[in-house]
């Protein structure tokens, strides 16, 4: 069974000043990245994509659930059509 480690204060901070910066109501999805523990991939109202690294899922769920005007998700049609990645983002994917 996977315990449940708190969101540190820099997880919470960093999940709520995107929130601040990118509206009301954003959405979390939580990702499993194998032993490194799980990405909560932020989508904002804007569309901006932002992520927080946390332990496990767990956390990154405990994390979307303390933070106010964040809404748990998945990746279907509707958050992947709120997603806006530019250039700059793009670029950064690529590696360039």
């Amino acid at each position: 069974m996977e315990e449940t480690v708190s969101p540190t204060s820099a997880q919470l901070g960093a999940a709520r000043k995107f929130v601040k910066t990118h509206g009301k109501p954003s959405r979390a999805v939580v990702e499993n990245i194998g032993r490194a523990g799980a990405r909560v991939v932020l989508v904002g109202a804007d569309g901006a994509l932002g992520d927080v690294v946390v332990p496990s899922v767990a956390t990154g769920e405990a994390l979307v659930e303390a933070v106010e005007d964040l809404s748990p998700a998945t990746w279907d049609a509707e958050t992947v059509k709120a997603t806006k990645i530019g250039a700059e983002h793009r670029r950064k994917m690529a590696g360039r």
